[in-house]
């Protein structure tokens, strides 16, 4: 897509800090960083979010973000990882091309989670069950 920064970073017009390739997907560090080593983990073929793909695509940038979580927890020593995948604007998404967002993670690192946990009813969770199965 012309106007997509993921797809240009992708042909190269863009430059990035490459972290993993291979033929399907590409991996680069974040510019706007979370945390040291965020790197975001793309499919090479566009498609806006989650929504708008096909399962084979999102299992392939899965993989990817699993090679990447494994080789920043190597390279960087970090104690754990967070993975978020975002999809359309309520979902947090700020570029509409699918993406992963691989977070190394340090204890006492500062990050915190973005929602609070709270428990459901048992009422909410029936009816919210009711609507998913029809």
């Amino acid at each position: 897509m012309d106007d997509c920064i993921f797809c240009k970073i992708i042909e190269g017009s863009i430059p990035s800090r490459k972290v993993y390739e291979n033929d399907d997907c590409y991996a680069f560090l974040d510019i706007f960083p979370a945390n040291r080593g965020h790197t975001l983990v793309i499919p090479k073929k566009h498609s806006k979010d989650i929504h708008d793909t096909d399962p084979e695509t999102y299992a392939k940038v899965a993989h990817a973000a699993k090679i990447v979580a494994d080789l920043l927890r190597e390279k960087l020593d970090s104690d754990g990882t967070t993975i978020f995948q975002m999809s359309k604007e309520a979902g947090w998404q700020t570029v509409f091309h699918l993406h992963m967002h691989v977070i190394p993670r340090w204890n006492e690192d500062g990050l915190h989670k973005p929602w609070d946990i709270a428990p459901a009813t048992e009422d909410e969770l029936e009816e919210v069950s009711r609507l998913i199965r029809g």
